[in-house]
């Protein structure tokens, strides 16, 4: 080889390595961006699964908040008091006969059926579907209701689907327990 082809091959190998570097470059740069563009969208992806988790959290509150002001309302219609009383049984010992309980007075008999009444929870005299929690009891009382023990309770076809023994309602209960309380306790 002469002394001026050296030269050439060099430059055209420095040349060759210098597109090749180039290249790499250019490959690593592309990827780069797609790797961006990825990262950007699944960080997009998570904060709108924060937002509908945090939508969908309202919604489940605002439900419970509801549900719990219609009870209220209706719990409020069953609160007894001596004049509703008097007005739906001619005497107090017409009022004692038919709740079974023995008072001494028209107050007392008041008391005693708001004391049973706030002790229950939601009970429903016949069954609405064939799930049934059987494993649960109600321990009998002079005052219907007064010292639950356990609480038999019929669901519903749809929720008995969802809820399919004591065990799942238990824990369907708590989570929206700790919910409102939650939710009670960061409005207060």
């Amino acid at each position: 080889m002469n002394k001026k082809s050296l030269p050439t091959t060099q430059k055209k190998g420095k040349a060759r390595l210098g597109d090749q570097i180039r290249s790499i470059a250019d490959r690593l740069k592309q990827e780069t961006d797609v790797q961006i563009q990825a990262t950007s969208r699944i960080l997009g992806a998570a904060a709108q699964i924060a937002e509908n988790h945090d939508r969908l959290i309202n919604e489940v509150v605002d439900m419970v908040e509801s549900d719990l002001n219609l009870e209220k309302q209706v719990s409020q219609k069953h609160i007894y008091n001596v004049d509703i009383l008097k007005q739906q049984f001619k005497t107090l010992r017409d009022a004692k006969v038919h709740f079974n309980l023995k008072v001494s007075s028209w107050e007392s008999l008041v008391n005693k059926l708001n004391a049973a009444y706030s002790q229950t929870t939601i009970i429903q005299n016949k069954p609405q579907s064939n799930q049934v929690l059987t494993d649960n009891h109600v321990k009998k009382s002079e005052v219907p209701y007064k010292n639950i023990e356990k609480l038999t309770v019929f669901l519903e076809p749809d929720v008995a689907e969802m809820f399919p023994n004591s065990e799942a309602v238990n824990e369907g209960l708590r989570f929206l327990i700790r919910v409102t309380s939650k939710n009670h306790s960061a409005s207060l």
